[in-house]
């Protein structure tokens, strides 16, 4: 049932990665596919008709509904659940799934997997529609929102008090995210005549299965590209991990969980060639499809080693109002108040998408990505006669996996620590 979520997800994270790095040639770029893909899933409940189309497509849904039928998966499933439950909630949430393509029981049993990774996990994902009074909502609207991903629609006013619900959905999104994203709406961004704005962030911090000891951390130069190169905190540790190589382009790949390897870091690392490493890196981007990506990461691919790796510690915020590049990849009639069909949604027929607004926040230390208490036990392993070395001094690209569904939670670009 997973399986054609996140390949969903990753065809739609390749798509958007490549429209965000045209205009990011030489910075640090993080998002998350999967947590975009839930917001725009959110919003799909209330679209209908064309306008509901353009977000199945830009979503790579339609292609997954012909592959495979979901129906049946989730008719198997259901005996596990409480009998008294589903029957009181079936039939007022069957009609959460319009006649789409899209999915939305297997987009909730993703976010419910995602939301118990465990104590060493820190994984808040949120979504809030923020709406201009005096539009009608549809009951079972807020209901799907609310069962389905957990959302409240909030009424603002952002006619007449725009620099009110601006600081109102700023605090909002820094409760969600324990503080660390505080000013997602700078003053001036939100405009007084907006009607409708999608809020979609999403925070996360994870212990690694095995963790670098401080004390190795030295600084390095990181080399941003022939020329330049900058002095940066590196981590080391020497342990077995998961590695692959990229024969074709001489790029290296390193798996590196975090704990319970319920999720992993994924990192594609460009040879340090001649040419510099820019080219190296714009090589894999070039011939990054879905297969590729499947197989440069599948288990035949790579092998369990002793692996010496340097990683710098980074620190990524992303923050991109999405408007521009998802109608560039399709969904333009949301956008548009003649074309816009969000019936489903409210009843007013004038009702447009006027912002989608999604912010990333992602640290990497030796702890894991943001420190956390407990040491576990040492595990000394023999040492192979072979070890490679991975040092990570220059531009790669990296993505955090949830391993038992494959899906990318998020993906980025470390172009400068």
């Amino acid at each position: 049932m997973m399986g054609s979520i996140s390949r969903s997800v990753t065809e739609f994270c390749l798509d958007l990665y490549n429209k965000l790095n045209r205009n990011a040639e030489n910075t640090n770029i993080i998002f998350s596919p999967m947590s975009i893909s839930v917001a725009l899933a959110l919003v799909h409940l209330g679209a209908k008709n064309n306008t509901a189309a353009q977000i199945e497509k830009v979503l790579h849904v339609r292609k997954a509904a012909e592959r495979m039928s979901l129906g049946s998966d989730l008719e198997s499933a259901a005996p596990g659940m409480e009998p008294e439950l589903s029957q009181e909630r079936q039939p007022s949430l069957s009609q959460c799934n319009k006649d789409g393509d899209l999915n939305h029981e297997a987009f909730q049993a993703l976010l419910l997997q995602l939301q118990n990774l465990g104590e060493r996990y820190v994984l808040t994902l949120a979504n809030n529609l923020f709406i201009q009074q005096g539009f009608e909502l549809q009951r079972q609207f807020l209901m799907c929102a609310k069962e389905l991903y957990g959302a409240m629609l909030q009424t603002v006013d952002f006619h007449g008090a725009v620099e009110d619900t601006r600081i109102k959905i700023n605090s909002w999104v820094e409760s969600e995210t324990q503080g660390k994203i505080k000013e997602l709406f700078a003053p001036g961004m939100i405009d007084a005549h907006a009607l409708l704005v999608l809020v979609n962030v999403i925070y996360f911090k994870a212990s690694w299965e095995r963790k670098f000891e401080e004390q190795k951390t030295v600084q390095r130069d990181f080399k941003l590209n022939e020329n330049e190169k900058k002095p940066v905190q590196m981590m080391y540790q020497k342990s077995t991990f998961k590695l692959g190589y990229i024969e074709e382009m001489g790029a290296q790949i390193l798996e590196l969980p975090y704990a319970q390897k319920s999720l992993s870091m994924i990192i594609l690392l460009p040879g340090d060639t001649a040419g510099g490493s820019t080219s190296g890196l714009e090589q894999i981007e070039k011939t990054m499809t879905y297969e590729n990506l499947m197989l440069w990461t599948s288990s035949e691919h790579m092998f369990e080693m002793t692996v010496e790796v340097y990683l710098p510690r980074f620190k990524l915020e992303g923050t991109f109002n999405l408007n521009e590049v998802l109608q560039e990849m399709g969904m333009t009639d949301i956008f548009t108040e003649s074309k816009a069909d969000l019936s489903a949604m409210s009843f007013a027929k004038s009702l447009v998408l006027s912002n989608v607004v999604h912010k990333t926040y992602v640290e990497v230390n030796e702890e894991g990505t943001v420190a956390a208490a407990g040491t576990g036990a040492v595990i000394v392993r023999r040492s192979l006669p072979l070890t490679e070395v991975f040092m990570a001094d220059h531009p790669f690209l990296f993505f955090i996996r949830h391993n038992p569904t494959n899906t990318i939670l998020f993906f980025g670009k470390l172009h400068s620590p």
